[in-house]
């Protein structure tokens, strides 16, 4: 198992939060996704490390931002 946790930008409510885990839940290989609203942070585990790359891409997908580490 293995896990990483992000910051995202521009969620604002609870719809935001569920088009997040929805989009990062759809990337092959992840097995969780846990949204905190109040922070922007957004961890992702999976069966092995996922590409920051594809979560960025399904942060992006959701409408929001990645914000660089």
């Amino acid at each position: 198992m293995s896990s990483a946790t992000y910051t995202v930008s521009g969620m604002t409510c609870g719809h935001c939060v569920g088009t997040v885990k929805s989009e990062v839940g759809k990337i092959s290989g992840v097995t969780g996704v846990d949204v905190d609203l109040a922070t922007g942070k957004v961890t992702v585990t999976g069966e092995q490390a996922i590409e920051e790359s594809l979560v960025r891409d399904a942060v992006e997908e959701a409408g929001y931002e990645l914000v660089p580490a």
